[in-house]
């Protein structure tokens, strides 16, 4: 078996000026995430650690920390608590940089609640380093992309509800992100640069933008509304609005792909 990727590459353009990906079937029959890179590829698995690996028999690095935590807290319920050395943050960083790969990934295959998933996990991996490094200059190597990936949680969070028209839901989700950049910013004292922040500006349009587009929610007199019994496809895409509200990731994309199973193509933004 040839060890040469040029067979692979050939045809498939590296574009300097924004993200190429695309979806194989790798040889076990499952889904990969391809990116081009200049020199090569980078493939990815869909689930789990994006290299494949189990770390001391953990899905993670994180997955691995936070169960040591847990047990560390249960031997030493009024000791201090768990800390991080600088070498164990660097393992958690490089680590959070291949979900940083597969989530921007995924945003350019529209597969955005699986983006929602993955910018959720490293929002979860920023509060556990916040909480357990022993320096701070460890906790700021990683808190200092919370404001962007907030970002890009939500986005992958309201997009489809965009597109299915839950705009209440997606406002929900919208105005829950803004929140927690302007924590951020709490956190840090700064409070008054909020419009130095293009995240938090970028979602704040967003949802002006949303909101000025809103459709009424009264009829016009005279009318009322006939209450009609909800069709599979109808049932699918509020499962799917709550599923995302309720961060159950794996499950709406399931649901996304049923819908398009159905011929009901969510529309483009």
């Amino acid at each position: 078996m040839s060890h040469d990727i040029t067979t692979i590459l050939s045809g498939w353009e590296f574009d300097p000026h924004g993200i190429t990906v695309r979806l194989v079937i790798g040889d076990d029959g499952a889904e990969k995430i391809q990116m081009r890179l200049e020199l090569g590829v980078l493939q990815m698995e869909l689930s789990g650690r994006p290299d494949g690996q189990l770390m001391e028999g953990c899905e993670s690095w994180l997955d691995f920390y936070e169960q040591r935590q847990r047990q560390h807290d249960q031997e030493h319920p009024d000791g201090p608590t768990l800390r991080l050395e600088s070498e164990d943050c660097e393992r958690l960083l490089r680590e959070g940089i291949q979900y940083y790969h597969r989530y921007i990934s995924l945003w350019h295959l529209k597969r955005y609640e699986l983006c929602a998933r993955d910018t959720r996990r490293n929002l979860r991996l920023f509060a556990f380093v916040r909480e357990h490094a022993k320096r701070d200059r460890d906790k700021l190597q990683f808190d200092q992309w919370r404001p962007y990936v907030t970002m890009m949680h939500t986005r992958a969070v309201a997009t489809p509800l965009v597109e299915l028209n839950e705009l209440d839901a997606a406002l929900g989700a919208i105005n829950a992100g803004i929140a927690a950049i302007e924590r951020f910013l709490t956190d840090y004292g700064q409070e008054g640069r909020s419009e130095e922040c293009q995240e938090l500006t970028h979602l704040q349009r967003w949802k002006e933008e949303l909101s000025a587009g809103r459709p009424a929610k009264s009829l016009p007199p005279g009318e009322t509304l006939t209450a009609l019994p909800a069709s599979p496809l109808e049932r699918l895409r509020k499962q799917l609005g709550k599923a995302v509200s309720e961060e159950r990731y794996e499950d709406a994309a399931r649901l996304r792909d049923e819908i398009r199973q159905l011929g009901d193509e969510p529309p483009q933004q």
